[in-house]
């Protein structure tokens, strides 16, 4: 009946899964109001009953069943992450007549299109917002408003626990330790934050993101992936003098020979719009060529941002079951056959900064292996003495090649690292344009 309320079963209720509650019930009369019918929870899954919640105790289980297989739930919503159970979870909602609603950025990745083809063969739908960027709406924009387009280019800073790392190391000098036990007093970081600074959820994200944007299979092992761990202060000096913010940047890229899939730091001229987005901010630039760049920005992370994107998830699919139609938007056919570009033949710019005994000749030597691989040099940039080891001096010096092949950079840092004159090679980053 259309005046019944729509029932909602919510698989999970931690840090997210409150905030979905909470909303569901602070703003029940609102919500109400915009779907035409009220939206109420009826059950939520947890692990604990014990544990004090947000909801009603009444409308706790431990017991997913009760959830998957209540025909009275309308909307099931998956915020338990992870890939297992939640998938199986997902599935079986469909099976069972349920749209679903989830935050899930590792399912969507690993298996979204089967996931969206098993919603449409169904005639349900799958909403995915919160999956990537947190409260920025970019799936809704990927599946319908940027169709017209043929996408050259998707750029992003979406993970906030790393940009907010990043913005301290910049701002105060701090080292990558201090800045991540920062993070995690603050609660941005989690106590294992591998997932985050390894680029691992950059990469999940940006492999839903290129499917949508490209209507290629991308899978997330497409996708080569480069942590922030090993990014030193001085990096953050010298990006500064040479006018430059370092960022954790996803980046799928259309070309000719293929498709460039990558997460890594990557150097960014201080006048570009992502250059300047900080602290726990998410950003996604899209290049189409009927719209041109465009760029979504917001808070990516957190309860409130992400419960947002999960409960305007949940309006949407219940606006559409209240007037009689809730199928799916068409998924273009997936294309499994154009090729995924390997770094090794990304052409980009490079930082190179070393530390080398403080004698004659050892640029030279240098820019001797460079020009072998066909690097030209843009900038040397040779600072006084950093430090005297017995009776020999240490210098730094910094190098910013033009556009090179990476294969061709890495062989020749390989061999720079295997000069006598070179005490250690401290980083190599991309510059990105």
């Amino acid at each position: 009946m259309r005046d019944e309320a729509i029932q909602v079963g919510l698989l999970g209720l931690g840090t997210v899964g409150s905030g979905v509650a909470q909303a569901l019930q602070t703003k029940a009369a609102s919500i109400a109001r915009r779907v035409g019918r009220p939206v109420v929870l009826r059950r939520a899954l947890v692990r604990d009953l014990a544990r004090p919640r947000v909801v009603d105790r009444a409308l706790l289980t431990t017991d997913p069943a009760a959830i998957l297989d209540d025909p009275a739930i309308d909307i099931v919503v998956e915020v338990l992450g992870g890939e297992e159970p939640a998938y199986q979870y997902m599935l079986a909602a469909l099976d069972r007549g349920k749209l679903v609603v989830t935050a899930n950025k590792e399912v969507m990745a690993k298996h979204g299109p089967e996931v969206l083809a098993r919603a449409a063969a169904r005639g349900l739908d799958v909403a995915f917002e919160a999956s990537v960027g947190g409260g920025i709406p970019v799936i809704g924009p990927f599946r319908l408003d940027l169709l017209a387009n043929d996408i050259q280019e998707v750029t992003a800073i979406i993970n906030g626990t790393t940009n907010y790392i990043l913005t301290q190391m910049a701002r105060g000098g701090v080292n990558y330790a201090e800045a991540l036990r920062d993070a995690q007093a603050l609660g941005y970081a989690e106590p294992d934050p591998r997932n985050d600074v390894e680029g691992i959820d950059a990469a999940y994200k940006l492999t839903i993101l290129a499917t949508l944007a490209f209507h290629v299979r991308v899978r997330p092992e497409d996708v080569y992936v480069e942590g922030i761990t090993r990014l030193a202060p001085a990096d953050f000096r010298y990006a500064r003098e040479l006018g430059y913010a370092i960022k954790l940047l996803a980046i799928a890229r259309h070309t000719p020979r293929g498709i460039e899939l990558r997460v890594h730091p990557a150097m960014l001229a201080s006048s570009d719009m992502l250059a300047s987005v900080d602290g726990v901010y998410n950003a996604v630039s899209v290049e189409g060529d009927l719209v041109g760049r465009i760029l979504f920005y917001g808070r990516g992370a957190g309860a409130g941002p992400t419960a947002s994107a999960v409960v305007a998830d949940v309006i949407d699919l219940a606006q559409r079951l209240h007037a009689g139609g809730v199928r799916a938007p068409v998924l273009p056919p997936l294309d499994t056959e154009r090729r995924r570009l390997p770094i090794s033949e990304v052409w980009t710019r490079y930082y190179l900064r070393l530390v080398v005994v403080d004698r004659p000749g050892v640029i030279a030597q240098i820019t001797k292996v460079l020009g072998d691989q066909e690097i030209s040099l843009a900038s040397v940039i040779q600072k006084e003495t950093v430090e005297v080891v017995g009776e020999e001096a240490h210098a730094e010096i910094v190098l910013m090649t033009h556009r090179a092949r990476e294969a061709a950079v890495q062989q020749a840092v390989a061999q720079i690292a295997a000069l006598p004159v070179v005490v250690q090679v401290g980083s190599l980053i991309r510059v990105e344009s």
